[in-house]
């Protein structure tokens, strides 16, 4: 599937994009708001500046992804593959990123407020001027590898 048909479908109403092959797919600036993309591979994919609010992205594969200043505010990202992802100024307000793998993942900016991040990996993860207010952190493991109970 090709980011310009996902796009196009997405207008028509159609959400469901779950297990999509979108790797290194231009979706800048998309609205994809509430969209199931559950399992899509979307590794090395730019969603710069994307709407993905309410998302479900739960097991997708998003590995060195550009999301810099993406909505991913309330997002579905459980399980998901973020190692190596740009998440800078990423709003996930909300988010459940629930045994997600952000190992090395760039999160410089990125809002994080209320997320849960129960057992997330976030091992090497630069969280630089992240804010992380009323996050949970349970079974996390941190940017310095150790273990947040």
């Amino acid at each position: 599937m090709q980011a310009k048909e996902v796009v196009r479908r997405y207008k028509a109403g159609e959400r469901d994009f779950s297990n999509a092959h979108l790797m290194h797919a231009y979706l800048r600036g998309a609205n994809l708001s509430g969209a199931n993309l559950s399992g899509a591979l979307l590794s090395r994919a730019n969603l710069s500046g994307a709407f993905l609010a309410s998302a479900n992205l739960s097991g997708a594969s998003l590995w060195e992804a550009n999301l810099h200043g993406a909505n991913l505010s309330n997002a579905d990202l459980r399980g998901a593959n973020l190692s190596w992802a740009i998440l800078w100024q990423a709003n996930l307000t909300g988010a459940d990123l629930t045994g997600a793998n952000l190992f090395k993942a760039n999160l410089i900016e990125a809002n994080l407020a209320e997320a849960n991040l129960t057992e997330a990996n976030l091992d090497s993860t630069n969280l630089t001027g992240a804010i992380l207010a009323e996050a949970q952190l349970k079974g996390v493991i941190m940017p310095d590898g150790t273990l947040h109970s």
